[in-house]
């Protein structure tokens, strides 16, 4: 079942849909994360408690889309 999340960068705010992925469960479990975001582009990042081999990789995202490396 697909999890929302909140995220909150400065003062921009937006909901997230976790997919049914080992990842996406783990980094469920892992929540509330607090980290200091960097920007890069137009890409906000920021290191999380989660560490996981690629799983669904794609070299590049949709606009929207959440991606960890």
């Amino acid at each position: 079942m697909p999890r929302t999340i909140r995220i909150t960068a400065g003062n921009v705010t937006m909901d997230a849909t976790l997919n049914e992925s080992a990842t996406a469960s783990e980094i469920w479990d892992a929540l509330p994360i607090t980290a200091r975001a960097n920007i890069w582009g137009d890409e906000i990042y920021f290191a999380i408690p989660v560490h996981r081999a690629e799983e669904n990789a794609k070299a590049t995202v949709g606009l929207g889309d959440l991606g960890s490396w």
